[in-house]
């Protein structure tokens, strides 16, 4: 099922697998195990979607079973052929390959004629109501609904108009088609839900072939059932419609798919609506679907994301009967633990001070050896360039250090990574009294960072030679929302207002020159910055950088405690 042998075989077990264990021992599906992913195609997936992907086709490979990829296009005022695309690219991305790819408009006659024998069995009918009526008579949790006044047409009547609505005699919204069940029901889902409306609109596969459209209640058990799906996987909140998706099936006597519910994936500090993904990127607050906020597959992606660790983080969160809250550091952890296995090494300042090596020859240039990845040697070594001139991070030098600080202060001497020891003589600062220039002194008998009488250093920091820097364009990241639970938003406040205006922040960084040419993709880590993806945005003149992930931080956390 997987395109990719890293993914672990077998993965943790759950609750799903023991019913499934059931299923086979039982002989139910004849030892089947068949899935499908049923996304519509109204929108990009989210990391959400990640879950329910992984889960399903998990699930088909650890049974040795079949998993499919099939569209919900029912709905053609919202879906586009961009979403279908986007779906596919988004599956293979994970590292999945469905065994087959399915639309509900592959299904709509015989969706069509289902709906005739439901008709015929009296066990549907043409309502006339407008929609807001309908919902006035479902009645409440409390109190039974109210039969509509077509609810007792003749099949025969039912059955022309039915027919006349497939034609295109009437437009939007005079007629709807209803199961027949029963009004006094106490699961709302079985009041005579609605099975069909007219929608007079260009379908991105059928064109105007159709303008009945089936609702998703009524297509998706059939489209199973059509397919030899044997486990219809769906997220918790369709529970209550089960008994809904069990008497369409077997009113007609067909082949009977086992829904199963699980807990879909909530993060903290993000929305997983597609509604509300859709108005930020049509209002413009993000660049795209795949904006690197975004918690969209197309986003994660961009922003430097590995396929390899967002399944990892779909084990980690495991699967579950009940909702919760994960928080976003879980996901943040699963990736930068990938991350730091594979991303190659190098040195880039965000924030550059310069320094000036009075004793460096002026015109020299030293070339050091640095490990591309300490957890992969098979990645080799590179060459720095070293210089009179170097830049390294504003936050790796005080005037006045506290007594934790161990990095650049006046007098102390540091390590430079891969480079030599220094040690500051001089801070230069403007008329502001902004420190804007270090100047240090460099002991030639330390390269490599070694000193020869095996004196200690308690700190060593990153640099760039300023001579061969590379400016670049580099996006920091941070959380999309301010409130850890997008759900506790009161009803009368703007959800929008709660969007993180610190999400993005750009600086112009200093790259060391390995770094000049790197394709749109490329993912690496900047020594003790975090990590970091090269941008779509990327030119031969211009390199743009997202960073991905952090670092964890000791002194961050030493002064979020002081």
């Amino acid at each position: 099922m997987s395109t990719d042998d890293a993914v672990p075989v077998p993965p943790p077990r759950h609750f799903i697998h023991d019913i499934v264990d059931e299923h086979n021992q039982s002989g139910r599906f004849g030892g089947r195990v068949h899935t499908r992913f049923p996304p519509e195609p109204n929108g990009y997936l989210h990391i959400g979607h990640a879950k329910s992907i992984c889960l399903n086709f998990g699930l088909a490979k650890y049974f040795d079973g079949k998993c499919n990829l099939r569209f919900d296009d029912t709905n053609p005022t919202k879906e586009d052929q961009e979403y279908v695309d986007a779906i596919m690219d988004d599956v293979r991305w994970l590292g999945f390959e469905w065994d087959g790819l399915y639309y509900a408009s592959d299904f709509f006659e015989q969706l069509y004629q289902y709906a005739e024998q439901l008709i015929q069995k009296g066990l549907a009918y043409v309502d006339s109501s407008p929609v807001e009526t309908i919902r006035a008579q479902r009645g409440s949790l409390t109190e039974a609904g109210k039969h509509s006044a077509d609810r007792d047409r003749s099949v025969e009547e039912n059955l022309a108009l039915f027919r006349r609505m497939k034609a295109g005699e009437f437009p939007d919204g005079k007629y709807v088609l209803r199961a027949k069940i029963d009004m006094a029901h106490p699961n709302m889902n079985m009041r005579d839900p609605l099975l069909y409306r007219i929608r007079h609109a260009e379908h991105h596969r059928t064109g105007d072939t159709w303008c009945l459209y089936p609702l998703y209640d009524f297509t998706h058990g059939y489209c199973d059932s059509l397919e030899g799906i044997t486990h219809s996987i769906c997220t918790l909140e369709f529970e209550n419609h089960r008994p809904l998706y069990d008497w369409f099936i077997d009113v007609l006597g067909l082949f009977h798919p086992q829904q199963i519910e699980f807990a879909r994936l909530n993060l903290t500090y993000t929305v997983m609506s597609k509604r509300k993904l859709l108005e930020l990127v049509e209002a413009g607050t993000v660049r795209g679907w795949d904006d690197p906020r975004m918690p969209t597959i197309a986003g994660i992606r961009r922003r430097g994301y590995t396929p390899e660790g967002m399944r990892a983080f779909c084990e980690t969160i495991g699967v579950t009967k009940f909702n919760g809250l994960t928080d976003l550091s879980v996901l943040e952890s699963a990736i930068r633990a990938d991350l730091n296995k594979r991303a190659p090494r190098y040195m880039g300042v965000i924030n550059p001070l310069k320094v000036v090596l009075t004793n460096f020859p002026e015109g020299h240039v030293e070339y050091t050896d640095a490990v591309n990845n300490p957890e992969d040697p098979s990645q080799g070594t590179r060459q720095l360039p070293f210089s009179r001139e170097l830049y390294i991070e504003h936050d790796d030098f005080m005037e006045n250090p506290p007594k934790q600080f161990f990095r650049l202060a006046p007098g102390r001497e540091v390590r430079l990574r891969w480079g030599f020891l220094i040690t500051c003589q001089e801070a230069v600062k403007d008329a502001a009294g902004k420190v804007i220039e270090l100047r240090c002194t460099y002991d030639p008998a330390t390269k490599g960072g070694n000193a020869p009488d095996n004196r200690k250093v308690k700190s060593t920091i990153h640099w760039v030679s300023a001579a061969h820097a590379v400016p670049a364009e580099v996006r920091l990241y941070d959380k999309l929302f301010n409130i850890e639970n997008v759900a506790d938003i009161p009803d009368d406040k703007d959800w929008k207002d709660y969007l993180n205006p610190a999400s993005e922040s750009t600086v112009t960084a200093q790259l060391e020159p390995a770094l000049a040419d790197k394709p749109a993709g490329f993912q690496c880590q900047f020594e003790r910055l975090g990590y970091f993806c090269v941008d779509k945005d990327t030119t031969k003149d211009r390199p743009v950088f997202n960073r991905t992930v952090t670092l964890k931080d000791e002194w961050a956390k030493l002064q979020k405690k002081s």
